[in-house]
């Protein structure tokens, strides 16, 4: 394989550039580069060529217009050794393009951005940049091409070395272009069907085409159960940061991600902590300090903790950590951790801690696997339910404690797996059912794990994340102490249910939503 001889450098994202350009122009390749990338590089010494200067044509339509020309593609495309191909360029006087540097306009941080326009993430849309990677990556058996300055290294070293690349390395960085490409049309396309679709909440503001391209950040040991293999795809990283404990398993992540999105529901309130086991919140609670939330939490199950996944809303402090670390916990996540709590629960050495960079709760998509070859996609149960809109529908209206509770109980109801029901004072749990066929049974087991725990529910909130389909499940609350209930609204029997609350004195609200959760 001949030696490289010549490259186009043109990269929006500097990062690593110089010492590769350097290792480059030492092994004697020539570079071609345009605009910002080029001053960049003469700046540091080194010698570059102007992509215009090389096509014959300068740049136009305000840089719209640069290395969509033939002497480039033709200098990437030609298949060497190819006597028709090497006629051709010979012809037109088209040099070979051994090798091709380029990163693409930042469109996804562009619309990520606050306030963005639309003519901001059009003008942010590459063009000639995928172009080339493209030509590039079709011609890999001789043309090398990077788009990842994590690449540079391993790129400039073998070139140093031997002057060229291995075919091995060629093929995983062209396969590495065609899926960072796709992502990048894939971005393009969701954004541009959702501004020029439908605006409303319904289905019709769905992309018709979905377009998801992920990289894997994490090879996991297996998945939910040994026999099965996995991997963590997207960005994880950008939302929590691990500072102990061994590797996350799948079922970590499904857990503390169920964690992180429960405890960002009380983002700017008072100290609160949440256990969760199986992605379900099996305590919940609030405080002056998190020690006391966590003993609130704590409280309501004092089994199901155990290998849970605790998160809090506050920097965690040593006086909870010290509590926190008297049973086994697998993942604690909290948005920092005080130098003297670390120094506690880093010597559980299986102990997961994370750092919360900031919430998970996205207007993203959420997508669920289906089989069959499908996917479900739905926007995300974003919905908040303050007391301005509840509907208080029974002849007695709840008390200002009883209402305190509605508002807390609601947030926790809808992170449990329906048929949900939860027990809750004006800031914590007292007993919690979940998951079951019938909302009766999940009462029934909320209303024995509160006697388990020792814990009345005499003057207790019923939240539950569905109507209450027959007067039988409000019926049992009342005979389990509840004096009041908040209920999405919506049975057919909603008169009985009302009428049933009536006779018991039990105060009442609707939400008009459902948070039901399979």
């Amino acid at each position: 394989m001949p030696k490289i001889q010549r490259a186009i450098i043109s990269v929006f994202d500097k990062t690593g550039l110089l010492p590769f350009a350097q290792a480059l122009a030492a092994s004697g390749v020539e570079i071609i580069s345009t605009g910002g990338t080029a001053k960049t590089l003469r700046e540091a010494g080194l010698i570059v060529s102007d992509l215009s200067a090389y096509t014959g044509f300068p740049e136009m339509l305000d840089g719209r217009v640069k290395t969509l020309h033939p002497k480039v593609h033709g200098g990437l495309l030609y298949i060497r050794g190819n006597a028709t191909h090497e006629a051709a360029v010979k012809k037109h006087e088209i040099n070979p393009i051994d090798l091709l540097v380029v990163n693409l306009y930042p469109f996804e941080q562009t619309i990520a951005k606050p306030n963005v326009t639309l003519e901001e993430a059009i003008e942010n849309i590459d063009i000639g940049g995928p172009a080339m990677l493209r030509s590039a990556s079709k011609n890999h058996d001789s043309v090398t091409v990077v788009i990842d300055p994590m690449d540079y290294a391993e790129v400039a070293d073998q070139v140093t070395k031997k002057g060229n690349t291995t075919l091995e390395l060629r093929r995983r960085l062209a396969a590495k272009v065609f899926a960072t490409t796709s992502k990048y049309d894939g971005a393009i396309a969701n954004y541009l069907s959702k501004e020029f679709g439908a605006k409303e909440t319904s289905a019709a503001a769905l992309p018709d085409k979905l377009q998801v391209t992920l990289p894997r950040v994490q090879s996991l040991r297996y998945g939910e159960n040994p026999h099965q293999n996995a991997a963590l795809y997207g960005k994880f990283s950008d939302y929590f940061q691990q500072l102990h404990g061994k590797e996350l398993s799948y079922n970590n992540i499904l857990d503390l991600t169920s964690a992180a999105m429960l405890i960002s529901e009380f983002e700017d309130e008072a100290p609160t902590l949440a256990i969760l086991k199986h992605t379900n919140p099996c305590g919940v609670g609030q405080g002056s300090n998190l020690r006391e939330a966590w003993d609130k939490a704590f409280a309501t199950d004092k089994q199901a903790p155990f290998g849970g996944i605790i998160a809090v809303n506050r920097t965690l402090d040593v006086a909870c950590a010290e509590a926190i670390a008297e049973i086994f916990s697998e993942v604690i996540i909290a948005p920092d951790f005080a130098a003297d709590a670390l120094e506690i629960l880093q010597k559980k050495k299986n102990l997961r801690l994370l750092k919360m960079l900031k919430s998970p709760c996205t207007s993203e998509l959420q997508l669920r696997s289906v089989g069959a070859g499908s996917v479900l996609a739905q926007q995300p149960d974003s919905k908040v339910i303050r007391e301005a809109d509840l509907k208080f529908v029974t002849k007695r209206k709840p008390t200002d404690a009883e209402k305190a509770a509605m508002l807390f109980g609601w947030r926790v109801v809808k992170h449990l797996k329906s048929n949900a029901i939860v027990y809750v004072g004006s800031d914590r749990t007292l007993g919690v059912g979940a998951g079951q066929m019938s909302r009766v049974d999940s009462s029934r087991i909320a209303v024995w794990k509160a006697g388990e725990a020792g814990l009345s529910l005499k003057g207790s909130v019923v939240c539950s994340d569905a109507f209450f389909p027959f007067a039988d499940g409000l019926i049992a609350a009342g005979e389990a102490g509840a004096t009041a209930a908040i209920q999405p609204g919506g049975s057919v029997r909603d008169a009985e249910v009302i009428a049933a609350a009536d006779e018991r004195g039990i105060a009442m609200a609707f939400t008009g939503v459902r948070h039901f959760r399979h």
